[in-house]
């Protein structure tokens, strides 16, 4: 015989499923005799496979050692890297460095190692996260970055996290800031880039515009030369839209594509300088709120940077001249 007493993650949990995740190892046919004949009490007394636990309530099961042998689980994640660079965690969110080629989420190409699952692997072992937990909520991104984009990616530890920073994200209320590489100089040294932006989504590819047209929608681009030679300008860029490809797409419609960007580049333009990663990163993110972020308050005028982009300083020190 066992007894359990109810904690608080398991309260409001159907006795049936409490007794499958406590006996893993008990056939369903067995289950529902045990607490029929009242092997499986709950207080002491005769319950229904359908009562709802509450915290504090004693489950006394009646039942032989070898059902309770727990469960070889194996979860997917686990066999993700172990590679994860923490900016910043606490007990709501984390802030990782997304580094290019790492998929944010799975896809057709790649299933079990990507951001999310490096995440999960993470707070699964460090006791954050258990999924064999009915009540566990399973952590989320805010944001996301293309695979061949690195950056600043905010994960959500709980709900009521989740959605706060998802309504700070679409109220403009967490800032974005982007270092690129773009082919060419500009003349404006700082200023904003306006358009109207379409996007395929058949073939996953935006074309924009200097002018409305149906369907479209309003990009602005804030923009600042770090630095520049004969034919290339290191940029800071502010979203002050969020599109899909905004920066990409928005710098080739003036005719100064991304450093590595085939996509929305050339080849040709790129093959010179014999690098195959597009040179985007977002480097810096602060949280900016003008309305209240209740249980995140705390983390209103935060601001955090990645101080190592991979091609920062190559460009300051030379290399790409």
């Amino acid at each position: 015989m066992k007894t359990f007493t109810i904690g608080k993650n398991d309260s409001g949990q159907r006795l049936d499923k409490f007794v499958k995740k406590a006996a893993g190892n008990l056939p369903q046919a067995l289950l529902y005799k045990y607490i029929r004949i009242k092997r499986i009490k709950v207080n002491g007394a005769r319950a229904q496979i359908s009562t709802r636990l509450c915290e504090g309530d004693v489950v006394d099961m009646y039942i032989n050692d070898e059902f309770f042998a727990p469960k070889e689980l194996k979860y997917d994640f686990m066999t993700a890297s172990d590679k994860l660079n923490i900016l910043y965690e606490d007990e709501n969110i984390m802030l990782l460095d997304k580094k290019v080629g790492l998929l944010s989420h799975p896809d057709d190409t790649e299933y079990n190692d990507t951001l999310i699952s490096r995440i999960k692997k993470y707070l699964y072992k460090n006791g954050g996260y258990d999924p064999a937990d009915e009540n566990s909520f399973a952590p989320a991104l805010v944001n996301r970055i293309d695979r061949n984009t690195g950056g600043i990616v905010i994960a959500a530890k709980n709900a009521e996290s989740l959605r706060i920073l998802n309504q700070k994200l679409k109220g403009r209320e967490i800032e974005k800031y982007y270092l690129c590489v773009i082919h060419g100089t500009l003349e404006k040294k700082s200023g904003t880039l306006e358009g109207w932006l379409i996007k395929d989504e058949s073939k996953n590819k935006v074309r924009v515009y200097s002018a409305p047209k149906e369907n479209s929608k309003q990009i602005r681009t804030k923009y600042r030369i770090i630095d520049e030679t004969d034919s290339l300008s290191l940029v800071e860029v502010e979203l002050l839209t969020g599109r899909t490809h905004q920066i990409r797409a928005h710098f080739a419609s003036i005719g100064h594509p991304l450093l590595g960007d085939g996509k929305y580049g050339t080849n040709a333009m790129n093959k010179a300088y014999g690098y195959k990663k597009q040179f985007l990163y977002s480097f810096r993110l602060k949280f900016a709120f003008t309305t209240d972020a209740g249980m995140l308050n705390y983390l209103n005028g935060r601001d955090f940077r990645v101080e190592d982009v991979w091609f920062k300083d190559e460009f300051l020190s030379g290399k790409l001249r």
